[in-house]
Formats: structure tokens, C-alpha cells, sequence
């Protein structure tokens, strides 16, 4: 792979037309970029903001080769893009994040050999071709464990809490998507992440720790600084950095850890690309993990990491994207996103809340309880 440095007035290409997409091409659009996108959905989050927008499949040759003479520089928002086009990208037009870090992400098994080969830890884990080995691996790793198709799933998709041994013939139908993993329960004190970022001239630069917490497997809140002492944060810090290099990342990577009770990390997943729990970034870091983004794939030296203010990001899912409209209060220390998508499902992310001020424990208590009543309200 060449490298090279792209400056603003050039045209930076996205696969992918989501929120993540939309956030980079804001970012490179002050910076004085054009955007080209790629989606199938016409006026997605990033198409409402590009100056060239593709409204075709991933996988539609044609488009892809649009895309390709339009832009200066290509990049992606999001993991499952299809492989063959990648490929043709990198042969064809200039992709500095190449594919082989997307290809080891698409697949939970290759993934997880990948972060055991950078010497960081993982689950203990087995993979799953039929119900004989499931049956097997549920004996040697023991009860509770967590089932998941290798290829697809996210927030909570593609897998299945095994608690108890009766559970195990309606966890594998799983397999009919093809190859699983069977992870052993993680008994974690905390969730972290962080995001690092890679220039294609080796520059890197992490972002602070972030501290996750989870409602129905998928993203709730990001508490800035996490609430860990610093050797913590530290060897958090190291990790990713690790990860990076060994990777041979260029541009973003989000690492998702297990803090376990005696201190120990273990990587949980890898995202190679700007992350909802990094969204934090935008209002309390000196540079956002989007800005960064387009800095490391642009060949542009790497903004400065440091956490200005304290807060906590709160996703918006589903009809939650009502709630500034019903609590405009909230917004009084906060700074509100809305992505545009067209239509609220339920689950769906549509929007966060960047709250600006130290999330002490009986505001963030606070904070939450006002979602559960909220939630708690619709569903009744």
C-alpha cells in the first residue's frame, strides 16, 4: 500500500451512509473536503450531507467504480462491507486502511486469533461447527456462556446467553447462520473501550477510557473519564496502542475490554472504524475521534487527544429520540444529536446526548432513572 497525503479540497469517498458516516463527512466537510457516499437507502444520514451521493447496494459494481473515480481517498463506517469490493478498491482507487484488518474483524474467530497473536487476552472460547462440538464445548467451558454466530450480529444480534443446559437446543439454531463461537461468562467489574487512532504514517494518538454500561445488549451510557484509577487507564491505553501497531492499523480502531474484579483486561471486540462510544469525543476532547479519523486517512498529522471537560454520552434508541423534544431541560448542559434516519424502530440508535459536567454518581442515577421512567411509561 502507497501512502500519501490528501489535502482539503479533495474528495474523501464513504462506504456507508449511517450516523458514523454522516460524522466523518461533517468533519471533513469543516475541514474543507468534499464527500462522496455509498448507501442503499437514498437521503441516508451521510448522503443528507455529502456533496455526491450513491444510492446503490455495497456490493453493486457499478456504484463502487462511481465512487472510485470520484474520490481522492476511500474509507468505510461500518464492518460487514463486502470483501470482493474491498478488494477491488484497494487494487483501483486509494484505500489507506486496506482490507486485511476488516476481513479479521468481519469474522469473531479470526478476530479473537488475531488479539491472542498481539499478546493481548481474550475469554477462554471454542469454536462451534455443530451441536456435537457445542454439546462439547458447553462441558469444558461450563455454565453460563454466550453463543454467537462468527459473521454478523451486533447490539445484541447473532448471539445467545446459555444459563442452563436445557437452553442448549434452542441456542443452536444459531448454527443455521453458519460457524458460531462459544465464549465462556465473563464475571466483569466494568466495560471499557478505547478508541485509537493510526495515521498511514504511523503517527498514533488515544483517545481517554471510556466506561460503558449496557441496556439489553446494546449501547446505553459512555461515562468520560471511566471511574478507574489510572494503571487502569494506563495499561488500557497500552493495550490498544498494541493492537494498533501490531495490526497495522491505519485510521480508527475501537477496542471493547472486560475489566475483571482483580484488575486483569480482556479484549472483548474490535471495531476498525469511529465507534458510538466514542461519540463523547465530539464535545468534550480537544480533537473528535471523526476529525481524527480524516486526519489519519487524509495522511494530515493527528489532533491532540485531551479530555477538556468531563460528561457522559447517552444514546437516544428507538422513540427515545423524543426525549429533548419532551424534556427540553435536559439540554441545559448537554448537546443534542439527531442522526436523520427515517424511521424510529424500536432498538434503533437515532440520536445521543452528549451530557457536559462531572457524571457524579447520583446524577448519572438521576439521568437514568428519568430513561427507565420514560421507557417504562411507553411500554406500559
Amino acid at each position: 500500500m502507497y501512502k500519501q497525503t490528501v489535502f482539503p479540497g479533495a474528495t474523501i469517498g464513504i462506504i456507508g451512509g449511517g450516523q458514523l458516516g454522516k460524522m466523518m463527512a461533517v468533519a471533513a466537510k469543516q475541514m474543507g473536503y468534499r464527500v462522496a457516499v455509498v448507501d442503499p437507502v437514498p437521503a441516508s444520514p451521510c448522503g443528507q450531507v455529502a456533496d455526491l451521493e450513491i444510492t446503490a447496494a455495497y456490493n453493486d459494481n457499478e456504484a463502487i467504480q462511481k465512487l472510485a473515480e470520484a474520490s481522492d481517498v476511500i474509507t468505510y463506517e461500518f464492518e460487514n462491507i463486502d470483501y470482493d469490493a474491498l478488494n477491488w478498491l484497494k487494487d483501483n482507487a486509494y484505500l489507506p486502511q486496506g482490507s486485511e484488518l476488516l476481513l479479521l474483524t468481519q469474522n469473531r474467530e479470526t478476530e479473537k486469533k488475531a488479539i491472542e497473536s498481539a499478546g493481548c487476552k481474550v475469554a477462554p472460547y471454542r469454536i462451534i461447527h455443530d451441536r456435537k462440538e457445542l454439546e462439547a464445548a458447553v462441558s469444558e467451558l461450563g455454565l453460563p456462556a454466550v453463543l454467537k454466530t462468527c459473521r454478523g450480529g451486533y447490539d445484541g444480534k447473532g448471539q445467545y446467553v446459555i444459563k442452563e443446559k436445557e437452553q442448549i437446543e434452542e441456542a443452536a439454531a444459531l448454527l443455521e447462520h453458519g460457524t458460531c463461537i462459544l465464549e465462556s461468562w465473563v464475571h466483569f467489574k466494568m466495560e471499557l473501550s478505547v478508541i485509537v487512532t493510526r495515521s498511514v504514517y504511523g503517527e498514533t494518538a488515544v483517545f481517554p477510557v471510556a466506561e460503558n454500561i449496557h441496556k439489553d445488549n446494546i449501547l446505553f451510557q459512555s461515562i468520560v473519564p471511566a471511574r478507574v484509577e489510572s494503571a487502569v487507564q494506563e495499561k488500557a491505553a497500552d493495550l490498544a496502542v498494541r493492537l494498533a501497531e501490531k495490526l497495522q492499523l491505519v485510521g480508527t480502531l475501537a477496542v471493547e475490554l472486560f475489566l475483571k474484579e482483580d484488575g486483569g483486561l480482556l479484549v472483548n471486540e474490535l471495531a476498525p472504524r469511529p465507534h458510538n462510544s466514542g461519540h463523547y469525543t465530539l464535545d468534550l476532547c480537544e480533537t473528535s475521534q471523526f476529525e481524527q479519523h480524516i486526519r489519519a486517512v487524509c495522511g494530515l498529522p493527528l489532533g491532540k487527544t485531551e479530555l477538556l471537560k468531563e460528561g457522559m454520552m447517552v444514546n437516544l434508541l428507538g422513540d427515545e429520540v423524543y426525549m429533548a423534544e419532551e424534556e427540553p431541560e435536559l439540554l441545559k448542559e448537554a448537546k443534542l444529536y439527531i442522526y436523520g434516519k427515517h424511521e424510529v424502530k424500536q432498538g434503533r440508535k437515532m440520536g445521543h446526548i452528549t451530557f457536559i459536567r462531572k457524571p457524579d454518581q447520583q446524577w448519572i442515577q438521576q439521568i437514568t432513572e428519568k430513561w427507565i421512567e420514560r421507557d417504562g411509561g411507553r411500554k406500559s
